[in-house]
């Protein structure tokens, strides 16, 4: 049998390398009482507020029923707010709350400067053709 040679197989350093930023990440996170499920929910929210739970659990990649739980709880935590949709009174928007703004605006500088580390060493040039390919790698897959 043929070795695998995790090194060059793109699962295995796509993966090490997600866990190694979420590892970073987390324990800014913890010191806010959040986890990085929370994290990409405040991110997406702040990158487009109002959104419906379909969309949110397309863009950040979470289950609907786990991110309906998640939000319920972010909502407890005053992250966050449901309310009805403007023009369909049967979807809910959820919108970021004056709490999960002002959070955001703390963690943003942290996120950022986690990819400028995870990013070291690489020109503007080499990290957008980094980005482009991993946008293009993950469309393959959907």
């Amino acid at each position: 049998m043929t070795p695998l040679g995790l090194d060059a197989f793109l699962p295995y350093l796509i993966n090490r390398t997600g866990v190694r930023l979420v590892a970073r990440f987390t324990g800014v996170l913890r010191r806010e009482g959040l986890s990085i499920q929370d994290w990409r929910v405040l991110a997406a929210l702040n990158e487009q507020d109002g959104q419906r739970l379909s969309d949110l659990a397309e863009r950040t990649s979470i289950e609907i029923s786990t991110l309906s739980r998640i939000i319920g709880s972010m909502e407890k935590q005053h992250l966050l707010n449901r309310s009805r949709a403007s023009g369909d009174a049967r979807a809910v928007a959820i919108r970021l709350a004056p709490r999960g703004i002002e959070m955001v605006a703390r963690l943003i500088p942290a996120a950022q400067a986690l990819e400028r580390t995870a990013l070291a060493g690489l020109d503007a040039e080499a990290e957008a053709q980094l980005k482009a390919l991993l946008r293009r790698v993950y469309a393959n897959l959907g």
